[in-house]
């Protein structure tokens, strides 16, 4: 199987970053604190504040390398090309081809993507089949409902 390139936008690079930042200045000496008080406790094998905050940090650290991950191998879009085409970091603004209502999106990664914020990902079914298209044309898209229609009405950076 082949692996799955990371795509972040640089909105996306500054708030995983700013995550990650968060993650080890302050949560890490919080669960650190959290730890050093359940210890005074007594018995750490039946001290559940002991357990929750080794949980907690288990957590914390994972979610840290996680992000060290992606923010290492993720390919940053900056901008997309202004040559009129949907790619990543595009705002698209389309019609719905049967129900004829409007739509705008934004074109993102997959781990940026929020579709309750009209932010969806450049792998979803909608957003492949924008990919590389310009205004005027017409995507059709197999959706679980069955194949629809959208009409491109304006692509923006």
């Amino acid at each position: 199987m082949a692996k799955q390139e990371i795509v972040l936008t640089s909105e996306g690079l500054k708030k995983l970053t700013a995550e990650l930042d968060e993650l080890k200045s302050v949560a890490r000496k919080k669960v650190a604190d959290r730890i050093r008080a359940a210890k005074q406790f007594g018995e750490i094998g039946e001290n559940s504040e002991y357990e929750d905050a080794k949980a907690e940090q288990a957590q914390i650290e994972g979610r840290i390398e996680t992000l060290q991950y992606i923010l290492q191998t993720a390919v940053i879009v900056e901008a997309p090309e202004r040559d009129g085409k949907v790619a990543v970091g595009s705002q698209v603004r389309l019609r719905d081809a049967t129900t004829k209502e409007e739509l705008e999106y934004h074109i993102v990664g997959a781990l940026e993507a929020d579709p309750a914020e009209h932010r969806i990902s450049n792998q979803s079914p909608l957003g492949e089949a924008l990919i590389g298209h310009t205004a005027g044309q017409t995507v059709k898209v197999q959706a679980p409902g069955g194949l629809r229609a959208y009409v491109i009405l304006a692509v923006t950076e």
